[in-house]
């Protein structure tokens, strides 16, 4: 059955989570990065990897998917879901003792060739109402339709974007193996608190069309960052500001990742994420930095 584009500009309940060192560590230890910011609790508060914030977020996308406009929606339709394209904007660093709430609303709704598209921004803000971060995420249901007109409430903000051959620093020859473990979706799903089951159940993964578990998108992209991060910004999560890009390919385990650092300019780095194959796994991806 369709989703309906009154779904557009609803808001999903509050949901509030206590930030502890435990769930900054484990998200860390799950990507197999031990960045003493993210684990050394005896020089000063661990700090949270630059793309924690989708442990946060998860629960409001689910409660995005009961808002009003969702309810015709089948069980079977509801594991068509793809992560597209993910966009966050960190304006501070997320903290042990953080007390964080996040909301998800619905901004846009069309019908694309492969299904419905939908575009959430999730605000997380913190015990005094202050933005902590701010994600623009792009979702598509493979194969559901789309009741109305297109409608967007809101624009996202532009992509960064660099014009390949005019990149001032970095080439393809920036290459760097990530390794994807056997059952990294296993131990990702537990470290970032992300449970839906076409990451760790064979079965229901087979029955929604897949080869097989695939890894989280935000997985490919948070290995990405630590590559990034502990490669370019001298191992300071602190200083990143924006991550995003585009989910365009599952990755499999194991399986060996490709990171290509396509440009670096004016604090930001562009990459992509290739498999073994060469399919692009991650695309037009961006890391800013202060």
């Amino acid at each position: 059955m369709p989703l309906n584009t009154r779904i557009v500009g609803k808001v999903t309940e509050a949901i509030t989570h206590e930030v502890d060192a435990r769930w900054i560590m484990a998200y860390a230890a799950g990507l197999g990065d031990f960045n003493n910011h993210y684990m050394d609790t005896a020089t000063a508060p661990p700090t949270a990897h630059p793309a924690f914030p989708v442990s946060l977020e998860w629960p409001a996308i689910l409660a995005s998917r009961e808002l009003p406009g969702c309810e015709t929606l089948s069980p079977a339709e509801r594991t068509r879901g793809v992560h597209a394209a993910h966009d966050v904007h960190l304006y501070r660093p997320i903290r042990p003792g953080d007390r964080l709430t996040t909301q998800a609303t619905v901004i846009g709704l069309k019908r694309i060739k492969p299904g419905a598209a939908q575009t959430l921004r999730l605000d997380t803000v913190d015990a005094e109402g202050r933005l902590v971060c701010r994600t623009y995420q792009l979702g598509i249901s493979r194969g559901v339709d789309v009741v109305g007109e297109a409608v967007a409430a809101e624009a996202p903000p532009p992509l960064p974007a660099v014009a390949r051959q005019e990149a001032t620093a970095g080439s393809r020859s920036d290459s760097i193996s990530i390794p994807v473990p056997e059952g990294l979706a296993h131990v990702y799903t537990e470290c970032a608190r992300i449970w839906n089951p076409i990451h760790t159940d064979r079965a229901l993964a087979l029955a929604a069309g897949l080869p097989d578990i695939i890894l989280h998108g935000t997985a490919t992209m948070a290995l990405a960052a630590t590559r990034l991060v502990n490669g370019f910004l001298d191992s300071d999560p602190r200083r990143v500001v924006r991550l995003g890009g585009r989910f365009s390919a599952m990755v499999l385990m194991p399986s060996l990742l490709t990171l290509e650092v396509l440009g670096h300019e004016s604090g930001t780095l562009f990459f992509e994420v290739r498999t073994e194959s060469g399919e692009v796994a991650f695309n037009q991806g961006f890391l800013c930095y202060a």
